[in-house]
């Protein structure tokens, strides 16, 4: 009798011991990335690109940026991955006179539901074929290239919605603090920030998306 009490006691004892070193491994998990470095929390209030009810991803980016040319192909097979309850977007930057055309460009190609078949055409035509594409003009035959009627491009890149357009997301930019390109802003609330490799930014972009998916 004593010794079955005894085995009792023991295996209670082992058991709580396994359960409070289980809790003390949990209370100590840390977390993989750090506010401040590779990410920052943007101050409230948080402000999204839409007021659509998914977790949105935003990059911020320019067909004038070398660095976002190298990311695009990556952007593109992070968009693929997200699952349903995720949505991936892309914001151009006008961050000098110089970008504005490629801004005004983006704005019209998705007016003329053109951009899902020239976005990354149009990085490839400037970074790899080496095209002269800066100008309006320029930009204007890459896309006459690509079948879309000239005109109809030059009216919606000149638009005054394209314009309005243009101003609306660079106050978004600059609320969001970002300063350089390609960039990434999860659900307005988070931008992603010292990184050092693009396999970098996805794996911190991944971790924040599943936080704000788990605080849905």
């Amino acid at each position: 009798m004593f010794q079955r009490f005894a085995c009792s006691r023991v295996l209670i004892l082992l058991a709580g011991l396994l359960l409070a070193t289980a809790c003390t491994a949990k209370s100590g998990a840390v977390d993989p990335y750090t506010d401040g470095t590779e990410y920052v929390t943007l101050p409230a209030p948080h402000q999204r690109y839409s007021s659509e009810g998914k977790v949105e991803v935003v990059e911020v980016f320019s067909y004038g940026c070398i660095h976002c040319a190298h990311f695009a192909p990556v952007a593109d097979a992070l968009a693929r991955q997200f699952p349903k309850g995720v949505e991936f977007k892309l914001v151009p930057a006008p961050f000098s006179a110089e970008w504005v055309p490629f801004a005004r460009a983006f704005y019209a190609a998705k007016q003329l539901g053109v951009l899902d078949r020239t976005h990354l055409a149009l990085f490839q035509a400037k970074f790899e074929q080496h095209y002269p594409i800066n100008s309006m003009d320029e930009l204007a035959d890459f896309y006459a290239r690509a079948g879309v009627d000239r005109a109809a491009f030059m009216r919606a890149a000149t638009s005054t919605q394209t314009t309005d357009q243009m101003k609306s997301d660079l106050a978004l930019i600059q609320k969001w603090q970002v300063d350089g390109t390609p960039t990434i802003v999860i659900n307005g609330k988070y931008r992603v920030a010292a990184v050092h490799s693009y396999d970098e930014m996805v794996a911190v972009t991944q971790w924040l998306v599943k936080r704000e998916l788990a605080g849905k």
